[in-house]
């Protein structure tokens, strides 16, 4: 109970870093033109930007991302999205704003068990669906993983030798000097290459995974939510990015599942 205790609070941090704190990939390298369906969400609380996650395009216009990014908390409803499909958003000088070259608004969003995701902690349900005003025109998007497509990573040998590639935006430690919040390196989509820990059990349960954090392989940390964590180097969306372990993003970080029939089934929902 003590380690749930610890990850829920750590959870709760992850999931919503404002636009001027950490949205990074520990240990990573910048991506360039590596993922560029993945882009950056940013939401606004009473017409003002507020919150930013990470999120991958499924097509032109359905962006897949956590959950906890748009899911309208009672009392504190999000009033607008938008998306910043650069690799560099730092040279976009629209950044936070509507109006960029760059920047396509959202026109409606969605989480998985609709009004109902407050009655579950939040990562066991923790997928969410935002739908574009205008399309994004690429060659390739993120892909959907088949039903229960990882559940032989349970008895695999070697588990350490299963590795995914995490992406998303910003720094590249957990709680840097107040001043190097407005560093470059805050809205540069970076990727890492972390391993698998554990699956179909303990605090994951049939839900999630846990991936390692370090320096050897890189990861996830604080507001990096919703961004991909591929299956090695394809483009097939493993999970995303939901919550870590501790303070200091180290040791592991927890990603949700997409291969469930239940997960597929909302996400197809919204797909053309």
């Amino acid at each position: 109970m003590k380690k749930l205790a610890i990850a829920l609070l750590l959870m709760l941090a992850l999931m919503f870093s404002t636009v001027r704190i950490a949205n990074a990939i520990t240990d990573g390298q910048p991506d360039n033109d590596g993922h560029p369906y993945v882009v950056l969400l940013l939401m606004d609380v009473a017409g003002e930007p507020a919150f930013r996650c990470s999120g991958t395009l499924l097509s032109p216009t359905v962006l897949v991302t956590a959950g906890h990014c748009t899911s309208n908390e009672p009392g504190n409803p999000y009033t607008g999205m938008r998306v910043f499909n650069e690799a560099d958003v730092q040279s976009d000088p629209t950044y936070p704003y509507p109006g960029g070259p760059n920047t396509v608004e959202a026109t409606e969003w969605h989480t998985l068990t609709g009004d109902a995701w407050f009655d579950q902690p939040f990562y066991m349900n923790d997928v969410g669906i935002v739908i574009l005003s205008q399309a994004i025109n690429l060659s390739e998007y993120g892909a959907l993983p088949t039903v229960d497509q990882f559940d032989s990573y349970k008895t695999k040998r070697g588990r350490q030798d299963v590795f995914f590639t995490s992406v998303g935006y910003g720094l590249q430690a957990s709680f840097p000097p107040a001043a190097s919040w407005k560093d470059e390196r805050l809205k540069i989509r970076y990727y890492a290459n972390p391993n698998l820990i554990q699956i179909n059990g303990g605090i994951v349960g049939d839900f999630g995974m846990l991936l390692t954090n370090n320096a050897n392989t890189g990861g996830t940390c604080f507001g990096d939510s919703g961004g991909p964590n591929f299956v090695g180097k394809s483009n097939v969306i493993a999970g995303v990015t939901s919550f870590g372990m501790n303070s200091n993003c180290g040791g592991t970080g927890g990603i949700f599942r997409l291969d469930r029939q239940r997960v597929l089934e909302f996400i197809h929902t919204y797909l053309p």
